[in-house]
């Protein structure tokens, strides 16, 4: 295992993970930051579309059940 490639990509590989390692990661947080943001924000517009349409849904079998709204006020 002595073939100058060998040597030469196995020098090369070392360093590249060497400069990955103690590469500062400043920048990637910001990225992160912004990622779990739009991930939140995202699941939270899910939730308020879910929950609105539901209300609307059971808005809409309470008034069926009351025959429209309006009446007589409680008298037969």
């Amino acid at each position: 295992m002595n073939h100058p490639w060998i040597v030469y990509l196995t020098a090369y590989l070392g360093v590249r993970i060497h400069r990955a390692r103690t590469a500062p990661t400043r920048g990637a947080s910001a990225v992160e930051w912004v990622i779990i943001t739009a991930i939140i924000a995202g699941v939270a517009l899910g939730l308020a579309t879910l929950i609105k349409s539901l209300v609307e849904q059971k808005q809409s079998e309470i008034q069926g059940s009351f025959g429209g709204g309006g009446g007589t006020g409680g008298n037969p």
